[in-house]
């Protein structure tokens, strides 16, 4: 009998296709106008620079493609498709140093990822996602419900450990986060847990608040196990655009951020941020969020997503 399943590739490009649709389009609005006529001038390099900025690609990438078009316009004319493939390949040599899917490599086991960012950023579903992506790859996987200020986060993360079919370490609103590390990281030794995730208290209002907690979860980690916590990942709302880089701004700063995940990318006008990221904080992109189902987060392809950016 033929299998006739559509292999996951096949629909994860159809997904991001959708998800970076609007960033293409957005891309296109603030390009077409400067191409009313047939051949790109010189007087409209301002202007091009201009309109990448705006598509929230960043300015270094911008003044990169600027540059470029600059120096190749001497040697040929160049339309909009032109300028397209420009941008395809200054956003694909931006993303592909930071494009790297997160190993599991730490001895010994667990290895240890604390999983920040504010509220509402889809951080619990996110950690739900990153368990369920861990298991494709053979991993044992246990999670920690560390956000103890919410009843709601702990009990949104059973439900998803359930879902999932991983143990998780929770305890009633208000409990010691620290504690609860202490423990997930001794019954994840005992059983042989290769991922330890632990959800943390998205509490960006409250810096102070919120590094006195991460400073309590290193130095339990520390007398387990010296290397711990081996990744600080911060989940990023797409949509919330420019807002997305001062998340990590300040997040870096405050607590040693290691990594980025991307979520909500499908649907928003706000890709662009991806890529102003990329150019401005030179943090591995582990993963990105183009769905809601357990299967539509996954690292990305730089080359592929610069393409679907720049619309071509």
């Amino acid at each position: 009998m033929t299998d006739k399943r559509v292999p996951h590739t096949v629909i994860w490009h159809d997904k991001l296709v959708a998800g970076f649709r609007r960033t293409s389009d957005r891309l296109s609005d603030n390009l077409d106008s400067l191409f009313n006529k047939e051949r790109l001038e010189a007087s409209t390099l301002d202007e091009i620079e201009d309109a990448l900025i705006a598509s929230d690609l960043g300015p270094v990438t911008a003044s990169r493609v600027r540059d470029r078009l600059e120096d190749e316009r001497y040697d040929r004319d160049i339309d909009e498709a032109g300028v397209r493939a420009v941008v395809a390949d200054e956003v694909a040599k931006m993303l592909a140093p930071v494009a790297k899917p997160l190993e599991i490599e730490a001895f010994p086991r667990p290895q240890v990822i604390l999983v920040i960012g504010v509220n509402g950023s889809g951080k619990t579903t996110t950690i739900a996602k990153l368990a369920h992506l861990f298991q494709e790859q053979d991993y044992q996987v246990m999670l920690v419900a560390g956000d103890t200020f919410r009843a709601a986060a702990i009990g949104q993360l059973k439900v998803w450990a359930e879902r999932i079919g991983v143990p998780i370490i929770t305890g009633a609103e208000g409990s010691d986060a620290a504690s609860l590390v202490w423990e997930g990281v001794k019954q994840g030794t005992a059983i042989g847990t290769d991922v330890l995730i632990v959800d943390t208290a998205g509490r960006l209002q409250n810096k102070a608040g919120l590094m006195d907690e991460l400073a309590k979860i290193r130095r339990v980690l520390g007398r387990l196990n010296p290397a711990a916590p081996h990744d600080v990942l911060l989940v990023l709302d797409a949509t919330t655009g420019q807002n997305a880089l001062q998340q990590i701004e300040v997040f870096g700063r405050e607590t040693g951020v290691t990594g980025l995940v991307m979520t909500k990318l499908d649907g928003t006008a706000r890709g662009g941020v991806l890529v102003a990221a990329a150019e401005r904080f030179k943090l591995p992109i582990h993963a990105i969020g183009v769905g809601e189902t357990l299967d539509d987060l996954r690292p990305f392809d730089p080359k592929e997503v610069a393409g679907l950016i720049a619309g071509v």
